[in-house]
């Protein structure tokens, strides 16, 4: 049943901040149910997204926000089960669902869900591949984890048999242990990489591995299954589907690729398809940078085209796209250095961000502030990962790690020393004590033509607009107009 055919309910969401959380409450709410809900100190894009919904969610978490009782508590998988809330909720014997378990309720039954999971380009590619559906008229249902760019919100019912979900492979709650695209029976899959991440969730290679099988085998015998052939890892999953492979990517044995490589503007990305066996060459015109933005393009070409939808259609709506905030988003230049903020936390990530800025900005002195946000990001089993990712930047500045504490110490990966040899291969690189520490390094050093770039899984403290007021009240303007523009 749509949630239009069914009764509205008074629903109340903890840590309602989320990246999913905070979509799908803005979506049951346009649906017509009362929505609530709490969470620690919100910051954009969600708290902006929620705001603009009329949502105004309690900051900190205490039993008596529950009254009166509602009639179905969403739990966020940041929610512990001995969070007051959660402890209430429990005694008053309240249903409880998980993100993903209250999607598939309200809004799954009925549809083709198309999910898009991997360890990277998620977010990124679910939202091109709403976008396109929905300049293509296709009118798709979709929630997506973070802001894009040219889309309305990052949530819609629609009223089409498609509904394109980011299909995180994170835990869904205390009570819920499974990724979170378990919850989604996708009838297309598209799989954009597979990395060992989540060392917190899952202890080995392996046991993230098979959740990736686990929602591979979901796929009905008539579904489709969309992977990136450039990995062997993603290759040997890939096998194993129940259904139609397609494989895309840069490299030449991959059925979806550009037919004569790439060519890297400044401003664009241009490149053909082949439109299935023997088709027409269609010429793509990306107003993203880098490679990693191509692959996810051919992602959403294949299932697109697989879909029925026009191929210059598609085309056209691509060149149309530009991408999600903090993605590679350029928030502004002061004193002729410019500011961008990027998601990146992952070696793989990094090293993907920074060669698209190198694209995007050729000649220009490019200068990393990394913050180790994430549980997996502070491990020293990554130092080998981040240093080479990292070289290819002139300068880095190191945040402390953030969840250092819950680290034991043969954990940590060392950032100083990290920075240590960085510096011995050309480098200039250091690890700050602070994040205001970071900042006053970075705008102390700054230049006429250096691109900061901000990289953080999580608030890294408002550093990026922080840094274009420190940048504007320590040097005037460097000639010409200041741009507060994104890529």
């Amino acid at each position: 049943m749509s949630p239009a055919d069914q009764t509205r309910l008074d629903i109340y969401f903890m840590a309602i901040g989320g990246t999913g959380m905070a979509p799908l409450a803005c979506l049951l709410q346009e649906q017509g149910h009362r929505v609530r809900g709490t969470d620690g100190p919100l910051y954009p894009p969600m708290s902006t997204l929620l705001e603009c919904a009329g949502i105004r969610p309690h900051v900190g978490y205490d039993a008596a926000h529950l009254e009166p009782p509602p009639d179905l508590v969403v739990v966020g998988n940041a929610v512990r089960r001995d969070n007051p809330e959660a402890v209430a909720a429990e005694g008053l014997g309240l249903p409880l669902l998980s993100m993903p378990q209250a999607l598939a309720r309200f809004f799954l039954a009925g549809r083709r869900p198309l999910v898009v999971a991997g360890t990277h380009g998620k977010t990124t590619t679910t939202a091109m591949a709403a976008w396109v559906y929905s300049e293509c008229g296709a009118d798709p249902g979709y929630l997506i984890g973070g802001a894009p760019r040219d889309l309305a919100a990052s949530f819609a019912a629609g009223g089409g048999p498609r509904f394109i979900v980011e299909g995180d492979e994170y835990n869904a709650a205390y009570f819920d242990r499974g990724a979170k695209f378990l919850h989604y029976r996708p009838e297309t899959l598209i799989l954009t990489s597979v990395e060992y991440d989540h060392a917190d969730l899952y202890a080995s290679p392996e046991a993230l591995r098979d959740a990736y099988r686990r929602v591979i085998a979901m796929l009905p015998a008539d579904g489709l299954l969309v992977a990136c052939g450039d990995t062997a890892e993603v290759r040997e999953l890939a096998r194993q589907a129940p259904c139609r492979t397609l494989l895309y990517g840069l490299a030449p044995g991959n059925e979806v690729r550009p037919l004569d490589g790439c060519e890297a503007l400044p401003e664009a990305t241009r490149f053909q398809v082949a439109d299935g066996a023997g088709g027409e060459a269609t010429t793509i015109e990306l107003a993203l940078p880098g490679d990693h933005n191509v692959a996810n393009a051919l992602a959403v070409w294949a299932a697109a085209r697989r879909d029925g939808l026009p191929a210059g259609a598609v085309a056209a709506a691509l060149a149309r796209f530009h991408g999600v905030k903090r993605r590679l988003e350029e928030l502004g230049s002061r004193g002729g250095v410019v500011v961008v903020d990027d998601f990146a936390h992952h070696p793989t990530a990094v090293g993907k961000t920074l060669a698209a800025l190198r694209q995007h900005y050729p000649g220009r002195r490019l200068v990393a502030l990394f913050e180790p946000r994430s549980l997996t990001a502070g491990r020293r089993m990554f130092f080998a990962a981040y240093r080479e990712a990292f070289a290819a930047a002139d300068r880095v500045l190191f945040a402390p790690t953030f969840y250092g504490g819950r680290l034991r110490a043969e954990e940590r990966l060392d950032f100083a020393a990290l920075a240590a040899a960085l510096a011995g291969e050309g480098v200039a690189a250091a690890r700050c004590d602070s994040v205001d520490e970071l900042l006053a390094r970075a705008v102390a050093d700054s230049r006429p033509g250096d691109v900061l770039v901000t990289m953080s899984s999580g608030a890294f403290d408002d550093l990026a607009r922080r840094l274009l007021a420190a940048l504007a009240a320590a040097r005037p303007a460097a000639g010409g107009a200041e741009r507060a523009v994104t890529l």
